[in-house]
């Protein structure tokens, strides 16, 4: 275990009926914010309306600011900003999913910042200063309710790029499990795609002696494995969204960091992926994962029998340990398929991606090679993606 510091200063309210709360949360901290959201799910639900009358109540005044969409854009970011200046804005509350998150902390490092927004996220420009930021989460998954990142897609080239500071921390974040009911099942199962890639980007590490956090990670995949299925079937489960909700919180609030290195290469791949085709980041990582596991699990098979043993319960093979490796990586792509997620490239649709696998594999090593667990050149990342195809799979 490598030294390390841990601060997370997100206060979080987590239950039923927790979103009547927002208004006295949000008035400790302002008078007047900008309510920033997507769209229809969160009007129709009746939740932005009870949003505005907790604030009217709470005596807080609001802007609106809706439109987010999926792999938020950079475009409505500076849209933002520029509407937070004019309006003499200090505040933004988030309702929402980790896209409504993420654009609100993009917006709130932007609005003092002299420069373009995108800066930060081409890491030539540090953040000094940012406006404070509260959410209410409607999507478990991203984790941003209390990480300090944030992931923005800029239209003009399709890139997708993150940004990290403490100062995009949440000063509070309310969680209430019953706001995931109307979730339809494609954001739900994309949602717990993303939460175990999180983990599992974790769990891949050259560091060793880490066995509280491993223990740590493997508790929060198991528990997706067992809740997931639950709310499809369930899906005014209270218990297992529960379950969900506060593990998404818990793979991403920097916790399961602790003492160790994690590689983040398969997100960095997904980010080209989505970037260009818009595609969920949960699908695209469902496809991307495994994919990643068969290319580099020789770089340190014990950690990938430990996975398939621990998480997966697989019988050890002990004349033949890439056996017991390989079904772990088996058991997590059955897994991603028996939600209805794709597993492929070829069972989603995106136009010529095998012409373009190239170019992503350019863009994406543009700065560095990705990945700490194992380093990945151009080349590498060419290779994964093909391997991502039904016709090149181990």
């Amino acid at each position: 275990m490598i030294n390390f510091n841990f601060q997370n200063t997100t206060k979080i309210i987590f239950g039923k009926d927790t979103e009547k709360q927002v208004g006295e949360e949000t008035a400790q901290f302002s008078k007047k914010v900008l309510l920033h959201y997507g769209g229809s799910h969160v009007e129709k639900s009746g939740l932005l309306e009870d949003v505005k009358n907790n604030l009217k109540n709470a005596g807080v005044e609001f802007v609106l600011f809706g439109g987010v969409k999926p792999n938020p854009r950079v475009s409505l970011v500076r849209e933002g900003i520029e509407l937070c200046r004019k309006e003499n804005i200090n505040f933004i509350l988030a309702v929402g999913g980790g896209s409504v998150i993420d654009s609100a902390k993009a917006i709130a490092v932007g609005v003092p910042y002299a420069g373009d927004v995108w800066d930060f996220y081409l890491k030539t420009a540090v953040a000094k200063e940012a406006l404070g930021i509260g959410v209410v989460l409607t999507i478990p998954a991203a984790g941003s309710e209390s990480s300090n990142g944030s992931v923005i897609t800029n239209e003009d080239g399709g890139y997708k790029r993150s940004y990290g500071t403490a100062l995009m921390y949440p000063k509070f974040s309310i969680l209430n499990p019953c706001l995931t009911y109307s979730l339809p099942n494609y954001q739900t199962i994309c949602g717990a795609a993303d939460i175990m890639a999180h983990v599992l980007e974790r769990y891949f590490t050259n560091v060793e002696n880490g066995e509280l956090v491993d223990r740590l990670s493997e508790a929060v995949l198991k528990t997706m494995i067992s809740n997931t299925p639950v709310v499809l079937k369930e899906p005014e489960n209270y218990d297992a969204r529960a379950e969900i909700m506060w593990a998404g919180t818990i793979a991403h609030n920097g916790l399961l960091s602790t003492g160790r290195i994690g590689d983040w290469g398969s997100h960095d791949i997904e980010h080209e992926l989505s970037g260009i085709y818009d595609i969920a980041h949960g699908a695209g990582l469902a496809i991307v994962f495994p994919a990643w596991m068969k290319y580099v699990y020789k770089h340190d098979v014990n950690r990938f029998v430990k996975y398939a043993v621990r998480v997966w319960g697989v019988d050890m093979c002990y004349e033949n340990s890439e056996r017991t490796a390989l079904l772990g990586i088996e058991k997590t792509e059955q897994f991603f398929k028996s939600l209805g997620l794709p597993t492929r490239l070829d069972d989603v649709n995106l136009p010529e991606i095998e012409k373009r696998i190239p170019e992503m594999a350019r863009k994406a090593t543009e700065v560095q090679p990705l990945g700490n667990f194992v380093k990945l050149d151009a080349k590498a990342i060419e290779a994964i993606l093909n391997l991502a195809f039904a016709k090149n799979n181990l």
